[in-house]
């Protein structure tokens, strides 16, 4: 499975669209969605995981979710682990088919490690109200 992880910007390894490597596991986990300072796309079968590029959706004054989870459906993800997600973002992803899974766990690797053991299920409704 294609799952895009929103991650913080503090994050060893590869420069944003080029291939990662097992230390990008280790990013910690950035709890917003469509403001995340960096994504993850992770591939569950393969265990690869790449970098994609998020500069265009912080300069957004409004509809960064909305963005993300075009750029989410674009990448071929197939689910998105994300600390919180407003009602828009929430709604073009699960119109794309996304699966949508809400973490509070510190790193990529736990999140995935959740994911794969069935800590995590799919969120049925957003957490959060728009713009926080």
């Amino acid at each position: 499975m294609q799952v895009l992880i929103t991650v913080q910007d503090d994050m060893p390894g590869a420069p944003p669209s080029a291939g990662g490597g097992d230390a990008l596991l280790d990013a910690r986990l950035d709890p917003r969605f469509g403001r995340a300072q960096g994504y993850l796309l992770c591939d569950t079968a393969t265990g690869a995981v790449r970098r994609l590029d998020t500069a265009s959706n912080m300069s957004l004054a409004q509809g960064a979710g909305i963005q993300a989870a075009q750029a989410a459906a674009d990448a071929g993800a197939e689910a998105v682990i994300t600390g919180h997600v407003g009602p828009k973002a929430y709604t073009a992803l699960r119109r794309g088919g996304i699966a949508v899974y809400l973490s509070s766990h510190a790193t990529v690797r736990q999140a995935l490690r959740a994911l794969a053991d069935g800590g995590l299920a799919p969120a049925t409704e957003p957490d959060r109200e728009g713009h926080w």
